[in-house]
């Protein structure tokens, strides 16, 4: 029966707090276990490549399955990120592509180039709904989907909310355009927004009405995954509530909200809908 795997980002578990310094990654890769995630996910964003390698031995030694994200300024820049996937077992590599050109019909090969490498080197990759890069702008990914069957997605809708400034209730139109997305998805990520900020604090009120947007989201990305799945297959929910300035600060420059325990609350929101769809 096809099953649903958490993890937990790396970058995630910095905390950024004034004056006080980072605890380990070794330290945080056990607390991440210890909190019950299946995997850690590694973002090229937030590590250098050697910085990225030094955490390899760690997945082992923990018990964490691997996941990474690459932000290849070239083509070719995406094949190292490849191999290091390998390195720590990432069923696919998540691409924040930052060859950024300005049509669609730019972007076509570049897409289709990036694909040939990842054929190549015998490891699948995804496409994020992420701001500055390649699938910056919804309607533009809309078109790039339409013109590349193979383009598979990695689903962080908080983007294009902010993206489009999508205002509640939702325009149909964007319920029609989100489900096209949502079709072609083959991961999930958590986070919260509304039109002006790309992460909310879980647990607000005010934050309620997105938070059941996008759980709706998730419900409608789920399904349609399982309708597709083979028995043995496994959808990764990745959450990643990032440290400052994605998180909300006040004056003294801390969060206003604790990230480890919304992130639990997404993890067990998200355990709910895959077992309820």
């Amino acid at each position: 029966m096809p099953d649903l795997k958490v993890y937990q980002s790396l970058w995630a578990t910095e905390k950024r707090t004034p004056g006080v310094p980072e605890t380990p990654v070794a330290a945080r890769f056990e607390a991440v276990k210890a909190a019950g995630y299946d995997g850690m996910a590694i973002d090229l964003g937030a590590l250098s490549l050697d910085q990225a390698r030094a955490c390899v031995p760690l997945f082992g030694q923990v018990g964490l399955g691997g996941l990474l994200t690459a932000f290849p300024k070239s083509i070719e820049d995406l094949r190292p990120a490849l191999h290091l996937a390998k390195d720590i077992g990432s069923p696919f590599v998540v691409v924040v592509g930052q060859v950024m050109p300005v049509s669609v019909e730019g972007s076509i090969p570049v897409i289709r180039d990036w694909l040939r490498v990842a054929r190549e080197e015998g490891v699948p990759i995804q496409f994020e709904t992420h701001r500055a890069c390649i699938t910056n702008d919804m309607f533009a990914t809309l078109q790039l989907l339409d013109a590349i069957p193979e383009m598979r997605m990695a689903c962080d809708l908080s983007h294009y909310v902010v993206d489009r400034e999508m205002t509640l209730p939702l325009f149909p139109d964007y319920h029609l355009q989100i489900s096209r997305i949502l079709e072609r998805c083959d991961s999930f990520q958590g986070r919260i927004a509304n039109r002006c900020q790309v992460q909310l604090p879980v647990g607000f009120p005010q934050t309620r009405p997105w938070l059941d947007l996008f759980l709706g989201w998730w419900a409608e990305g789920f399904r349609r995954w399982k309708a597709r799945a083979a028995a043995d297959d496994s959808l990764i929910f990745l959450c990643e509530l990032g440290p400052r300035d994605y998180a909300i600060t006040g004056a003294d420059g801390l969060e206003l909200s604790d990230r480890d325990a919304d992130a639990l609350v997404l993890r067990d929101h998200a355990r709910r809908l895959f077992a309820e769809v």
